[in-house]
């Protein structure tokens, strides 16, 4: 039987490297619609997980718009974060960068050094949830509770492993007409242990290293577009639920791990419950996970893509 590292060594091997942020953030949204996809009356927090990602990738194609100046720079000569602004000028200067484009460089540098700082967090969040989870739904599609069982033996694990039991249980009572809501409550059960875990282990650290502006930024941005609606009306949202002002005044914040969750609990998981309820192929969440899982760029992802293209092109090398 394969071990944790192993299933997470097969994982890794399907990603993108590290470094390139929106690749590497469509390729795990797309995992997460795919299994979905593959079995949507199962694998529910995958749903879930999957336009969760999606919408971290709006902020993954900000931070690549951000770090396109110094990409055009070989990455052996970019100066750490901190680097102070006159040792920035004379790094650039130095290595023959014209005075009309390493004045532009250095200030945007400055003025968008705490905000890109934010944004990395949040990438590391992103990649932190498909590290401690994937491979969990990867080694359960391919061999079964078992394989999670022999894998998932330390104390903070079992969370992870409870909550894939409950998800074996609810499949094999599913089989059973007597048994079938029963099954459906354990599946939903499941899901929702699954999110608990994720949001109550796995990202406060990182919510922690947020500034005040990458928290009220993180908390603005949380809709969810399940539909592909246009506009934001009616999609769930933090703001939406607690309201713009409280967002706003920081009286509430995504990055507080109680606010996070009654949102969660009364407004995300709701919706998302009864819009998996009513899936079927074809309908308007599938063909919004179809896309997600083909690992379509968004227009934002192409525009950040567009922007590195422009600044390689200006050779600044």
């Amino acid at each position: 039987m394969p071990t944790q590292a192993e299933w997470r060594s097969v994982i890794e091997r399907q990603l993108p490297p590290p470094e390139r942020f929106c690749d590497r953030n469509r390729a795990i949204t797309a995992a997460y619609a795919g299994w979905y996809r593959q079995e949507p009356w199962l694998f529910k927090w995958a749903g879930m997980a999957a336009f969760a990602s999606d919408q971290v990738g709006v902020a993954l194609a900000t931070a690549e718009m951000l770090m396109a100046p110094h990409r055009a720079l070989r990455e052996e000569a970019i100066p750490p974060p901190d680097t102070a602004l006159p040792d920035l000028l004379r790094d650039l200067y130095g290595r023959g960068v014209s005075v009309a484009l390493f004045v532009p460089i250095a200030l945007h540098e400055e003025a968008t050094a705490q905000l890109l700082e934010d944004l990395r967090v949040i990438k590391q969040a992103n990649d932190a949830i498909f590290h401690d989870t994937g491979w969990a739904h990867l080694a359960y599609i391919h061999r079964g509770l078992e394989a999670l069982e022999s894998c998932l033996t330390a104390s903070e694990e079992r969370p992870l492993l409870e909550a894939f039991r409950m998800l074996d249980e609810g499949a094999h009572r599913l089989c059973d007409p007597s048994t079938v809501e029963e099954g459906r409550a354990l599946i939903d059960r499941a899901a929702v242990a699954m999110l608990r875990h994720e949001q109550m282990t796995i990202l406060p650290p990182y919510m922690e290293r947020l500034s005040d502006l990458g928290r009220r930024l993180a908390s603005l941005g949380t809709w969810l577009d399940f539909e592909g609606a246009p506009g934001l009306m009616g999609q769930p949202s933090f703001s939406g639920y607690f309201g713009l002002p409280a967002v706003l005044l920081g009286t509430r914040s995504i990055t507080n791990t109680q606010d996070r969750w009654t949102w969660i609990e009364n407004d995300l998981l709701p919706r998302w419950f009864a819009l998996s309820a009513a899936y079927t192929e074809g309908c308007p969440v599938d063909r919004r996970l179809a896309a997600l899982a083909e690992c379509r760029p968004t227009a934002l992802q192409r525009a950040a893509g567009a922007m590195g293209a422009v600044y390689q092109a200006l050779s600044l090398q």
